[in-house]
This record gives structure tokens, sequence and C-alpha cells, in this order.
């Protein structure tokens, strides 16, 4: 091992401290980060139209200031994006996070301020490394490189001043240079738009470096590590990278991948890290290994709410803070930040299978939704699409549901619809692709997956008897009521199941 390596654990682990003392005075921590960020927000627009300076707790804050979402603070983001300062956060915020759009945008654009940067999106960084290590005390990374795959935009000017782009794009802009030193592609290829022609440069640029940490949600690695395999002709990524031993990802669900990844890389010394993380803020980090859960991390500059949601994703009415969580109940995440979004609702649910330390699991969205290769297909998005290919097809959808196909190892993955129509398209493959081609439109991140079918390939649609959805709910006992055929589900179970009760019957 290295003596780089020594000194660079040394280092690291000081922070282990830190993060022992927010894990056992949990509350306290979060007390004082909320009265800071009041404190600090105080004098702008937001903060005087709320009267900051009064608030003297909780109970004041989340009476006084209302939830909000992406439209109720679009208004504000629109003005900072256009130069304007000390709208919604006191400090100059320049850089902007584009991620998949509303039920009304394809795209949103989220706030980066200088101190989310640094002491949330950087710090978890160093984080994950510090507990990698206090995990693996023989682990070494830093005779290696680390292997980013980031987003597939590149920063792109607003004005002057402003800049946005794919977070991983903002941070990787935004690097320490001893961090961009460690990190492999060159920013030239991993800034690339053009995810095709970016695999091929990427694949040749890293295979002369020794990679020993992988980060990046699981689709994108698939690719490349294909494209290596080919470029290589080499069994597994094993052979190519001997030193590779930590893959940290986020953004999706890791379980459909866990089987490829293990073929790709065979190597027993290989380790796995989840992240909780995204463009509105870093949250999560998986702390123990082999472990399904994720440590809350309670000293980003984010202050946490919660919102119980019952099992028809019905929200309760009055949000509650972190000392009143309640263990294995699912939870709308509530976030005010170091970057302006206050009182915000980031679309997620939570439980915790832990208090102390407190410690969380990702359980789905506050909506239906399909988000198995970071494309984030809303079930607002699905409804416009299916309604846009209907009137061009002279057609008429009466139910639909829709999951996805998962990567394998030689094959991309894709999203698969079961519909019944009460009026069949005049041309069925028509249809196909305009409800494809609509859903690029509506949503930036489907479009991207779907480049030249790199990651997502068109959309499989079948059609099924008229009468199937209404026999499977029967069967399942769960007609009736408020009872609904599930429109999009980011697992397989419904699909895999009407299929075989389809084919049992018909």
């Amino acid at each position: 091992m290295g003596v780089l390596n020594n000194i660079f654990k040394w280092i690291i682990l000081e922070r282990i401290k830190e993060i022992d003392d927010f894990s056992k005075n949990p509350n306290a921590k979060q007390t004082r980060l909320m009265n800071t960020l009041l404190q600090n927000a105080s004098n702008t627009e937001w903060g005087k139209i709320y009267d900051y300076k009064s608030i003297r707790n909780y109970s004041e804050y989340s009476e006084r200031v209302p939830l909000q979402d992406y439209n109720s603070l679009k208004p504000y983001i629109e003005r900072m994006m256009k130069g304007e300062q000390n709208v919604i956060w006191p400090t100059d915020v320049n850089w902007f996070a584009k991620s998949s759009g509303t039920t009304d945008d394809k795209s949103k654009f989220i706030p980066v301020s200088k101190e989310s940067m640094m002491d949330c999106h950087y710090k978890a960084g160093k984080d994950m490394y510090a507990m990698y290590y206090n995990q693996y005390p023989n682990a070494n990374l830093v005779d290696g490189k680390s292997l980013v795959l980031g987003g597939s935009h590149q920063v792109n000017k607003l004005n002057e001043n402003s800049y946005y782009g794919d977070l991983s794009a903002v941070l990787m802009q935004n690097l320490p240079i001893w961090a961009e030193a460690k990190r492999v592609p060159v920013l030239s290829i991993a800034l690339m738009d053009n995810w095709e022609e970016k695999i091929e440069k990427m694949a040749k640029a890293i295979l002369k470096h020794k990679v020993t940490n992988v980060l990046g949600i699981p689709t994108w690695t698939t690719i490349l590590f294909r494209r290596l395999l080919d470029m290589t002709g080499k069994n597994n990524i094993s052979e190519i990278w001997p030193m590779l031993e930590l893959y940290v990802h986020g953004g999706v669900s890791f379980n459909p991948y866990r089987n490829l990844f293990k073929e790709l890389l065979p190597n027993g010394n290989m380790h796995y890290m989840e992240t909780y993380n995204a463009s509105e803020g870093f949250f999560a980090i998986q702390d123990s290994p082999g472990a399904d859960d994720m440590l809350l991390m309670l000293d980003y500059g984010i202050f946490y709410e919660f919102i119980p949601v019952d099992g028809t994703l019905k929200q309760a009415e009055n949000a509650v803070s972190l000392e009143d969580v309640e263990l294995n109940k699912n939870y709308a995440l509530i976030i005010t930040t170091n970057s302006g979004l206050w009182r915000y609702k980031i679309g997620d649910t939570i439980r915790f299978t832990s208090k102390d330390p407190y410690r969380i699991k990702i359980s789905g969205r506050t909506k239906h939704y399909i988000n198995a290769f970071g494309e984030e297909l809303m079930i607002e998005n699905a409804e416009k699409a299916l309604a846009f290919a209907c009137e061009h097809t002279n057609s008429i959808v009466t139910d639909f549901t829709a999951a996805p196909v998962y990567f394998s190892r030689d094959g991309n993955g894709a999203h698969e619809w079961l519909i019944e129509f009460e009026k069949d398209p005049q041309d069925f493959q028509e249809f196909i692709r305009h409800l494809d081609e609509t859903l690029k439109r509506l949503n930036s991140d489907y479009e991207a997956k779907r480049f030249k079918d790199m990651a997502l390939q068109r959309p499989i649609v079948r059609k099924l008897n008229k009468g199937t959805f209404y026999e499977w709910m029967k069967k399942r006992g769960k007609l009736g009521g408020q009872n609904k055929v599930p429109r999009l589900s980011n697992s397989r179970e419904f699909v895999d199941d009407i299929l075989e009760f389809a084919g049992e019957k018909y």
C-alpha cells in the first residue's frame, strides 16, 4: 500500500468523528442548522416576505412558510437565472442543475449555491471515501484513478455570469485541482453531449489508467463496461482493472443490476456503496457493508421534514421534524437547503429503518414513475404521450400499465407497455412511434437515455384483449372503490403477473 494512500486514509478518517457526533446528537444538530439557514436568509427577498428574523422555533417555521414545489419556486429561480441575486438565498448563485421536469416543463433548473457545492455535494464525496476506509482499513483507492460517469449535458451559459448543466457536469466543472487530478476521463470527454461518441472516447481514454473506483448510475456504467470488453476481448472488467474495488451507485435501484455486475466484476474484493443524492442535494450514504439502508447525513446544510404518506400515496396535512418520525412508516421528504429551497417537496418517499442513528431506505415517489435507468418517467409524461399517440392514430386507450425491461449482459433496457384499447390504432407502429417521440419531447432524461438506443431501446407495446385488466383486478380482489390499475411501476411485479394471467386466460 502506497504512502499517499496511507496519508489520504489518515486525513479522510478524521471526518468519522464528526459523523459520529451528529449521529449521537441528531435533533440538536438539525435545530441549529434550521436556525442558521433562517438567519442567513433573513435579509433576502424571500426571508423578508416570511419575516425570518422573528421565527424562533420549528413550529413557527412550519406554520408560517407554506410547503413548496418547483412550480411555486419557479418564478424566483427564473429571476436568478437572469442574474438577479439575494432572491431566495443571500450569496450569489450562478450555477443551476438541470434535471427532468415537472408536469408543465420538460426540464427544471435547481439553484446550486457555493455553500451547497462545498458543504453538501463535495463534502458528501469525501464522506463516501471516509466511510469506505472506515469499513475497509486495507482499501487502496489513491494508487489509482476514480472513473466518474457524469451527465449528458455540457455546462451551458445563461448570461454573463450564470451557467446550467447536469448536476454532475456542474460539480465536475468546479472541482478543486487535487480532486480533478485523480478523476478520469478528462473534462473535455466527461462533459460531452453526444453519448455515442462520449462512450467511445471515454473507453479509449481510460484503458491506459489504473482504475480503483467507479462512480455512476448503473445504466451508463454497464454500457461503458460492455464497450471496454468489446475493445479488449477480455472476459470481464476485473481482467482490465484488477485494482478496481469500489463501485458507488445511486439514482436508480441497483437490485436489477446486481447479478449483471457480479458477472462483469467477478473480483472477490469488489465492494458496492449506495448513495442517495439528487440535483436538490445529497441526503444519505450507505455506511455499513452489505446493508440495504443508508445513514441520513445531517450536516450538509439541509434541514429535513417528513410528511406521513399512506399506501394510496395520500399525504397527511402536517409535516413532522426528525425527532417525531416513526420506524417503518412512509414519509414524503421535505427539504430546506443552503441553496434557497424552502420547505421543498422533492417528490421522493422514504422510510426509517433506524433512529439511533437515523437510517433510511428510499421507498418510492409521491407519484407513479419509472426510474430504472435514470429516466424519471412520471405519470404525467405517460398520460400526455398516450393522449398524443391516440389523437394521431385515431385510437382510444381503456387501461394501461408500464414497467422496465432490465439490462442483460448483451441487451439494453426498454419500457414495456401493456395497453388495452377500446379502439385500436389505425397503424400500430405509428402509435408506438408517437408514444416514444412524445415522451422524448416531454422528458429530457428519457430523451437522453433513448439517444440512438444506447441505454433505452424503443418501447415494447403489447395489446391486451378487452377485459384483461378488469379480470386481473377481479382476480386480485381489487375491483371498485379506490382500486386502480397501477399505471407505472419501477419493478416488473405487475407487468409479469398480468402477462402470466393473460397467457393463461387467452
